[in-house]
């Protein structure tokens, strides 16, 4: 009698996998009309928030076109002046940028380590019945509004400065740039501190059992780990502070300049679209446009850094 030689199972089920038995749970066929409109309902929120953000880009690019119709691309980004209110006009978008960029670079240097400590601190350092009000007292600096923080840097601030610079103005960047800082300092705080508690605590424990002390295990092990979500933290940070209005309208004054030193006068895009719309600007005219096309250039820059955002995070979550 000839044996009968038969293949393991498990070459089996590796040659010929049983798809019959592959169900896909998302594809629910039974759903209730409470669940239905429940998704519909999801799906419609979700939608408004796309077609808003559309809506606002096709007002600017349509707004702008006018704009761009009597002012050349080539001059609004070649000219280094911008006088659009004045007699001779010019149209460089230079000196706003400039001056958003010294703003931003200012605040960026007070919030991002200022805030990152924070977060160190709170996830990994600071008693759990501390964490519960210090995390919410930090949070609170985010609700006070932003004309506070104006009149802050414009009666605090400013004078504090001006017994270590001589000769400070009362309207300049470095006041503007340091005040904007402490406004988006719970921003990085608050996201940094919960993309380092997200670190699997399996990975501290089990760089405390191979010897390491808490120094290396938050420097070398969570901060890494986390890196995504703080880096994430820096550009919404940033982001925020590019939009800024009311503290740059009220403490760094309203002079295009281009120049990158923080104790003159200069004016960010964002003070430009509010000079101009508190105004007695008419509307339809070229400076009336020239609003919507500052307000382009600093719409892309915000899509620019959240695209930046989003190809950090798809990066280091594939890496980890």
């Amino acid at each position: 009698m000839d044996v009968v030689q038969h293949e393991p199972v498990a070459t089996l089920a590796s040659a010929r996998p049983d798809t019959t038995l592959q169900v896909d749970l998302s594809k629910n066929l039974f759903h209730s009309p409470k669940e239905r409109f429940i998704e519909s309902a999801l799906g419609f929120c979700a939608l408004i928030s796309v077609f808003t953000t559309l809506g606002i880009a096709a007002v600017l690019i349509y707004e702008s076109a006018g704009f761009f119709a009597a002012v050349p691309l080539a001059r609004f980004l070649g000219d280094t002046q911008w006088t659009p209110q004045f007699v001779d006009k010019f149209f460089g978008i230079w000196p706003l940028l400039a001056g958003t960029f010294l703003v931003t670079v200012i605040s960026a240097v007070v919030a991002l380590p200022i805030g990152t400590a924070s977060a160190v601190y709170i996830a990994e350092y600071v008693p759990a019945k501390l964490r519960r009000w210090l995390k919410p007292a930090l949070e609170l600096l985010a609700g006070v509004p932003t004309v506070v923080y104006g009149y802050f840097a414009l009666t605090f601030v400013t004078p504090l400065l001006q017994r270590f610079i001589p000769g400070l103005g009362v309207y300049n960047a470095l006041s503007a740039g340091i005040v904007v800082g402490i406004m988006i300092i719970p921003v990085v705080a608050s996201l940094s501190e919960d993309a380092i508690r997200a670190v699997p605590r399996s990975l501290a424990e089990g760089a405390y059992a191979l010897g390491a002390t808490k120094h290396e295990v938050v420097l070398r092990v969570l901060v890494p780990g986390a890196f995504s979500g703080i880096v994430a933290s820096f550009i919404l940070a940033i982001s925020r502070a590019i939009g800024e209005t009311m503290i740059v309208t009220m403490a760094a004054g309203a002079t295009p300049r281009l120049t990158l030193n923080p104790v003159e006068s200069i004016q960010t895009m964002t003070a430009y679209i509010v000079q101009v719309s508190l105004g007695d600007t008419p509307q339809g005219g070229i400076v009336y446009s020239s609003i919507f096309a500052v307000g382009l250039v600093l719409f892309l820059l915000t899509l620019a850094l959240n695209l930046v955002v989003v190809a950090i995070i798809r990066k280091y979550q594939e890496r980890y």
